[in-house]
Parts: C-alpha cells; structure tokens; sequence
C-alpha cells in the first residue's frame, strides 16, 4: 500500500507546493481534487481538458517529484434537484473522467447524489427511516426514478473511458453504508465501487472492519479520518446531530486525526484486513479536525501511518 493525501488540505499552497509539503512527510501518492465541493485549487478538470500543456505540468509536477496520482476527487452531488447544481456537479465529474483517461488514472471518487423528494423539490431529502410510510413512496423514486438511471449512464460512460467512479459513503446521500453501497454497484454498473472512509460508519455505529470483509473488491480506494465518539453526548442525543462541527463540546461525535479517535490496533487491523480482501492501494489522508491546525493533523497523521504502512509491508501486523 502507498500513504496518499486529499491534496486540497493545502489549496492554499500552489500545485507545485503542495506536492512538496507532502513529499516531505513521506507521502507516496496524492488525490487530486478537480471540481465540485472539493473545488479547483489545484486542478480545474472541465478549463484545462483541452489543454495538453497544462496537462502535462501536472504530470510533470507528480513525477518529478517520485510521486502518483491515486485518484480524482470531484466529489458532489449531480443528483441535486436544483439544476444548475446538478448540472455543475455532473460536468465537473464528466471533465473529470476524461481528464482521468488523459492522465492514465483509472479512478474517480465522488458522492452518490441525493435528490429532492420530488421532481418539484427545491433541497436534497435524506430518508432516514421507514415510516411514516411516505418516506417509502420518498426512497423508491429517488432509487428507480433518478439514481438508477442517472448511474447507469456514468457507468457505460465511464467504461469507454476506462475510468472505475469510487463512491464515497456519507450520510445525507443515498449510498450511505454497506448495502446502499452494493446496491448501487450491482444495480447500476460493477464499475462503481467505494471510496472507503471509515470516519463516516464510526459516527453511525458501524464496524468499519466488517464493512471492508463485505465490500471486498468493490473497494477501489481508501481515505484515513478518524471519529471520536462522546459517549454522554451520544447516550442524551443518538448519533444523528445537526449542530454545527465547531460545537465539538456539545457534539456526539467529531472527526480527529488518524489515531486521535482510535487506537493503534484499529488501524492495525484495517490496514490488514483490507490486504486480506485484496486492496493494495492508497491511505489517503484526509484531514478535518477541528481541534489541530492542518500543519499539526497532516504531520501527525502521516508519521503515524507511515509506521504502520510500514509494518504491513513487511508482513509484521498480519492478524493483528
């Protein structure tokens, strides 16, 4: 395995700055963001797809430096019942996939999407349980009507590009979990598979373990962000919180650095139960913790998994 970070937790910096702040701390391989929420800091997919000259800075900028591309992040929502949102989500993954071809990268990692709760929706409706029975009627049509189809058509799309779209499981989009996220890979194309984050399961009472021995193969890629759960706040409130993510004294959970949430031994049994299930791919840091500044997260989190990736390598922490 290679440790990688989400580049966009230094978009302040340049392209070119960027990649050696995290050459400096032992990274690998980067995860480039190209458009939607995680924006164009560093690459703009859609204004340099005809650019051959910008495209091969990029490539140049990477490899000078020893490094890789692990993936393309435009990560939005093109289900979004406003259509210029829809619209601007599903052009930025559309440029992304064929800026992927361009760059030999076969993996782009976005969201499911979310619609409305109908074609006359203003706002995403996230269904969270099954009744009244209204929220049924809800979850169907967002399934068959919109998400299916839509899926279907990036997943041929994606085909003739060979590009693979790694979805990333988040509450507030329809893939979710383990099943939302088979689901859509057996109903819409088994080129879409999952951008592993374990940080969004530890919040909703997930094993992330099990959940890598049941998506198996479909895992094309992995992000490192821990959760820490409070346990009062968790046992007044359930895991289902709207405050803000600053509010972390009265939240039921924050997300931390790698190893700030969990210990050791749960990132010692991930790493090695996803080479059990086959994945040799990236640990791409991600980093949203509100308590360390993003210096301190990243330098914190890549020298504790680099020891890790470490020790796998040498086969040290099989059964772990």
């Amino acid at each position: 395995m290679k440790l990688g970070i989400f580049l966009v937790l230094f978009g302040q910096q340049s392209l070119e700055q960027a990649l050696d702040t995290a050459k400096s701390a032992g990274i690998q391989t980067v995860e480039l963001g190209t458009g939607a929420y995680p924006g164009t800091a560093h690459v703009n997919a859609a204004a340099i797809l005809n650019d051959e000259e910008a495209i091969q800075r990029i490539r140049n900028a990477v490899e000078s430096r020893g490094l890789t591309i692990s993936a393309l992040s435009c990560h939005g929502n093109p289900l979004h019942p406003d259509q210029a949102v829809a619209k601007a989500h599903h052009d930025d993954f559309v440029a992304t996939v064929q800026l992927a071809e361009k760059l030999g990268i076969d993996t782009v990692i976005t969201f499911s999407g979310c619609p409305g709760e109908s074609p006359n929706s203003k706002y995403p409706s996230w269904v969270t349980c099954p009744w009244p029975p209204d929220f049924l009627t809800v979850l169907e049509w967002q399934w068959n009507e919109v998400a299916i189809p839509y899926w279907k058509e990036q997943s041929e799309f994606c085909r003739k590009h060979g590009v693979k779209v790694a979805i990333e499981s988040h509450p507030g989009f329809l893939v979710y979990n383990t099943e939302t996220a088979l689901r859509l890979r057996r109903e819409a194309g088994d080129n879409i598979g999952v951008n592993f984050d374990p940080s969004h399961l530890f919040w909703q009472g997930m094993d992330p373990i099990e959940c890598v021995k049941a998506l198996g193969d479909s895992i094309y890629h992995v992000h490192a962000k821990d959760t820490k759960i409070d346990a009062r706040n968790t046992a007044l409130n359930g895991v289902l919180d709207t405050k803000h993510y600053g509010d972390i004294l009265n939240r039921s959970f924050v997300f931390r650095t790698v190893g700030y949430g969990h210990d050791d031994d749960f990132w010692k049994h991930l790493i090695s139960t996803l080479r059990t299930i086959g994945y040799d791919g990236a640990i791409s840091i991600e980093h949203e913790d509100g308590l360390m500044s993003v210096n301190e997260g990243f330098t914190k989190a890549a020298n504790f998994l680099n020891g890790l990736i470490l020790k796998e390598s040498a086969g040290e922490m099989w059964w772990a």
